[in-house]
C-alpha cells in the first residue's frame, strides 16, 4: 500500500461538518479524511514476488482494508468525492482483480462501515437509507435561545473541554441524520438484505458463529457538554434477519464523571464478543460507582453472557483495579489485564473461562517500567477472523512480542513463554547495528517470522526470517531511502543527569559531515515533549534506539539539519511524582532542570553554544516551550506549535493532571505560561490551527497569550493556520509552517550575537 504526498488546501477546505466530537464529510456521508491510499499490490511471501491488482478503481482513494477469514478476498473503502460516496469494493486475491461489490454507497461516520461475516461468504455493511432524502436546512433563523440548565446535586464531576459539539437544534438535527445509517448484509455476488430498520448506529459486530450481532445505537437526548461517546446508547443482541435476541443494556446520559483518571462510567463498559466461543459477551462494570476515591475491594467486575442469554451473566472477574482487556486463546486459556493508573501498577492474569478454576497471577508491577516489560502476547486470526492467542505446546505456550527496552536502547525480541512452568525461551533478538522489529509469524511454532529491520541509514524493510536457522533473511521489500540527500547526517543517543539525579535521554543530529572539534559549535534546535511519572528509576530509563532509522519528516526538527542546525530530537523531559506526591507540583522546577540539564549536555560536547539555542514543540510540546521561556534563560527564541497556555480554561484536568482547578489551584496557576506572560523576554513563535480539534487546544490559546504577550511589550508572531486542526494536513499549511520557522530561527538564533 502506498499513502500519497500531502493534499493540497483545496483538499482540506472542503466542507466540514463538526458535529457532537466528530468531523464529518457532508457529501460522502463519512469521517472527514483528507489522506487516502492510492496504490495497492499483493507481495508474495515466498519469493517476495510483486502482483498488480487489475481493476481498481482509479483515482484511487482507498480508506480502510479487511482481508476475508479465508484469506481468499480483500474488502476495501473507495472514497470517490467527485459522485459523493464510499463504495464497497472487492479483490479476489487469487485472480488478482478488484471490483465494486455494492452500488449503494457506505453511510457509517464512525468507523470503516463494513465487516465480513466469519465464514467468508459476505459482509455486514452499514449503508445510507434509502429515501433518506436531503440533509436538514438552516434558513439562518434561530428558534428561540439555546438554553442549558443544571440542578445542584452536591456532587463534584470532571467536565472536559471537549470541542466540537453540538450546540443548536439544527446541530442536532444534523447529526441525526447523518448519524442513520441501514444495517445490510452483503453477498459475494453483490445480492443484499436489509438487516433491521435505519438506526443511529455506533456499532455492529458479528459474533463467531456468524449468527448474532451485537448492536449498538444512540438514543436521546443528545447533550451540549460532551461529545457523542456520552450519548445515551441501547446495546442489544439481534440475529441476521434483524430479530430482537437480547438486550443487554440501556446506558443513560454521561455528562461528567467522578475526579481522577481512574473514574469510569458505570454500567455495561467495554463490551465485546469473546473470540474464541460462539456468542458469548464479555464486558466491566464498575464495582465502585465509577469513583476511584471510593474505597472497595472489588473495582471492576467482568461477566460472561453465552446464547442464548437465559438466566443471569456469570462472573468472570473481580478486580481491584479497572479492566483493561481480555486476550482469549481456548476454554482453558485466557490472559486478562487490570491496571490502576494512580499507581501505574497492572497486573495479568491467567484465566480458565469455561472451567471456572481460580485466576492464575502471571505479571504485576509498574507499566512505566520499560525494562521488566515481557511483551505483548502474539495473537492471530483464526479460521473465522477472530484474533486468538498463538499457542502451541498443546495449548500451554505462548509467544510474547516486546520492545527489549534496556540501558542499550530498545532492542525488540520475540520469546516463547511456557505457562506451566513460568519458563521463557527467547527465539529472536535485534542486534546492533541494526533495529528489526518482529510482527508477525507465519505458523504455530515460529518457524517463520516477519520482521522489519532499518538502521540510521537504511530505510525500515520487511524480512522473512527462520528463528535459529542458519543464513541470511530474506527481504521482501526494497524500500529506497526518502531523502537521500540527508543520508550521511549523523545521530547518537546520549545520556546526562538532571540536577536531581534522575538520569535523561536524547537523540543528538548532526548535519552531515560536521565534527564539532574541527567546526565548532552550531545554533540548535530542541524539541521535546515533557511526560509524567510515579518513579524516579522508570523516568531515568532508556527510550528509543540508536539504531533506528533517521526519518526526515517535515513534522518533527530533523529537516532543520538541511539548513545548518544540530538538533536534540527528544530529550526527555519526565516530571515525577513519587508516593503521594502529585508530579505537577513540582512541574517548574523539574522542567527548567531537564532543560538546563541537556542545555548543559550540548555545550560540554562542544555542539552548540548557550546563545544559540531554541526551542520548540506540539501540543504538550508547546506548552512547555511558553514555559522554559517564562521560566527561564535557557533558550533564545521558542517554536510553540497548537499548545494550551491558561490551565483554568481546562479546568477538570489537563494531560495527566487528573485534579480540578479547584482542588490545585496554585498548580494550575504555577504551571500557566499565560500568568506568567511578562516574563517571557525571548522572542517566541505562535502557530496553530484555526479549527483545531483536540481538547483543551482551543485556537484562543495561542491568541490570547499572543495578546498578552504583545500588551506586555514582548516579541512574539501568531501565524492561524487556516482550515487546519490539531495536526495540521495541506501541504501549502505545511511547507507555511516550515517557511515561518526557518525564518524564525534564521533571524532569532542562527546569528544572534552572544548574550550575558
Amino acid at each position: 500500500m502506498r499513502v500519497p504526498a500531502l493534499p493540497g488546501i483545496d483538499v482540506v477546505a472542503q466542507p466540514e461538518l463538526k458535529l457532537a466530537g466528530l468531523r464529518i464529510h457532508p457529501r460522502t456521508h463519512s469521517a472527514s479524511a483528507f489522506s487516502f491510499i492510492d496504490d495497492l499490490w499483493l507481495q508474495e511471501v515466498d519469493g517476495g514476488r510483486e502482483r498488480r491488482i487489475q481493476g481498481l478503481p482509479q483515482p484511487l482513494a482507498l480508506g480502510s482494508l479487511q482481508w476475508s477469514p479465508d484469506q481468499r478476498h480483500i474488502a476495501f473503502s473507495q472514497v470517490d468525492r467527485r459522485a459523493g460516496r464510499v463504495e464497497l469494493w472487492l479483490v479476489d486475491v487469487a485472480a488478482g482483480q478488484a471490483r465494486r461489490l455494492l452500488d449503494r454507497p457506505l453511510g457509517s461516520v464512525t468507523g470503516s462501515g463494513f465487516d465480513w461475516l466469519p465464514d467468508g461468504s459476505g459482509l455486514i455493511a452499514l449503508v445510507r437509507p434509502d429515501g433518506q432524502g436531503a440533509a436538514p436546512s438552516d434558513d439562518g433563523i434561530p428558534p428561540g435561545p439555546n438554553i442549558q440548565e443544571t440542578r445542584g446535586s452536591g456532587q463534584v464531576q470532571s467536565l472536559r473541554t471537549y470541542q466540537d459539539l453540538l450546540s443548536n437544534p439544527q446541530d442536532e438535527a444534523l447529526f441525526a441524520y447523518y448519524m442513520t445509517s441501514q444495517l445490510l448484509r452483503v453477498d459475494l455476488d453483490g445480492r443484499t438484505r436489509a438487516i433491521g430498520a435505519p438506526e443511529m448506529y455506533v456499532g455492529a459486530s458479528v459474533a463467531p458463529d456468524g449468527r448474532h450481532l451485537l448492536r449498538q445505537r444512540l438514543e436521546r437526548p443528545f447533550s451540549h457538554l460532551v461529545p457523542y461517546s456520552r450519548f445515551p446508547r441501547r446495546i442489544d443482541v439481534i440475529d441476521l434477519d434483524g430479530r430482537l435476541v437480547h438486550t443487554v443494556a440501556t446506558l443513560p446520559l454521561v455528562e461528567g464523571l467522578p475526579t481522577g483518571n481512574d473514574a469510569v462510567a458505570t454500567g455495561v463498559r467495554r463490551i465485546a464478543w469473546r473470540s474464541d466461543a460462539p456468542a458469548t459477551l464479555v464486558w466491566a462494570e464498575a464495582q465502585d460507582g465509577g469513583d476511584p476515591s471510593r474505597e472497595a475491594a472489588v473495582r471492576d467486575r467482568v461477566f460472561a453472557h453465552a446464547a442464548p442469554f437465559a438466566g443471569e451473566p456469570r462472573i468472570l472477574a473481580d478486580l481491584s483495579t479497572r479492566y483493561r482487556g481480555v486476550s482469549w486463546g481456548h476454554g482453558s486459556l485466557a490472559l486478562l489485564q487490570e491496571s490502576w493508573w494512580k499507581t501505574r501498577q497492572l497486573r495479568e492474569w491467567r484465566l480458565a473461562p469455561d472451567t471456572g478454576a481460580a485466576p492464575v497471577l502471571l505479571r504485576e508491577g509498574s507499566y512505566e517500567d520499560r525494562y521488566a516489560d515481557p511483551g505483548t502476547p502474539v495473537m492471530q486470526l483464526d479460521a473465522r477472523g477472530f484474533a486468538r492467542l498463538l499457542t502451541t505446546g498443546g495449548g500451554e505456550t505462548i509467544y510474547r512480542i516486546g520492545d527489549g527496552a534496556s540501558a542499550e536502547g530498545d532492542r525488540p525480541f520475540l520469546d516463547r513463554q511456557d505457562l506451566a512452568s513460568g519458563r521463557t525461551e527467547r527465539l529472536f533478538h535485534s542486534q546492533a547495528p541494526w533495529y528489526e522489529a518482529p510482527f508477525a509469524l507465519l505458523d504455530a511454532e515460529a518457524s517463520r517470522i516477519l520482521t522489519t529491520r532499518e538502521s540510521p541509514t537504511q530505510t525500515a524493510n520487511v524480512l522473512l526470517r527462520r528463528p535459529g536457522a542458519d543464513g541470511e533473511p530474506v527481504a521482501l521489500t526494497d524500500f529506497p531511502h526518502p531523502t537521500p540527500a540527508l543520508r550521511d547526517v549523523t545521530k547518537e543517543q546520549i545520556r546526562y543527569t538532571r540536577d536531581d539525579g534522575v538520569e535523561l535521554t536524547a537523540d543528538l543530529y548532526l548535519p552531515a559531515g560536521h565534527d564539532a572539534a574541527r567546526d565548532g559549535p552550531l545554533p540548535m534546535l530542541m524539541w521535546a515533549y515533557p511526560r509524567e511519572f510515579k518513579s524516579a528509576d522508570a523516568a531515568s530509563q532508556v527510550r528509543g534506539s540508536p539504531h533506528r532509522f533517521n526519518r526526515i519528516s517535515y513534522w518533527g526538527p530533523l529537516a532543520f539539519l538541511a539548513r545548518g542546525y544540530a538538533v536534540l530530537d527528544g530529550p526527555t523531559m519526565p516530571i515525577v511524582g513519587e508516593g503521594e506526591s502529585e508530579p505537577n507540583d513540582t512541574y517548574v522546577r523539574q522542567l527548567v532542570g531537564s532543560a538546563r540539564a541537556a542545555v548543559d549536555a550540548v555545550v560540554e560536547r562542544g555542539v552548540a553554544d548557550r546563545g544559540r539555542i531554541a526551542i520548540g514543540g506540539h501540543s504538550y510540546g508547546a506548552f512547555m516551550t511558553a514555559n522554559l521561556l517564562a521560566h527561564s534563560d535557557l533558550f533564545r527564541a521558542g517554536i510553540a506549535r497548537s499548545g494550551a497556555y491558561n490551565r483554568s480554561l481546562t479546568p477538570f484536568g489537563f494531560q495527566a493532571e487528573e485534579r480540578n482547578y479547584w482542588q490545585a489551584t496554585e498548580t494550575y496557576h504555577a504551571m500557566s505560561p499565560f500568568d506568567h506572560a511578562d516574563r517571557i523576554d525571548e522572542p517566541v513563535l505562535l502557530i496553530h490551527g484555526e479549527e483545531d480539534n483536540n481538547s483543551g487546544t482551543f485556537p484562543m490559546q495561542s491568541e490570547r497569550l499572543f495578546s498578552a504577550i504583545k500588551g506586555l511589550g514582548g516579541t512574539a508572531r501568531l501565524v492561524m493556520l487556516p482550515r487546519e486542526s490539531h495536526g495540521y494536513r495541506a501541504r501549502e499549511s505545511i511547507l507555511h509552517m516550515l517557511a515561518e520557522t526557518d525564518a524564525w530561527l534564521e533571524s532569532h538564533v542562527k546569528e544572534a550575537k552572544p548574550r550575558p
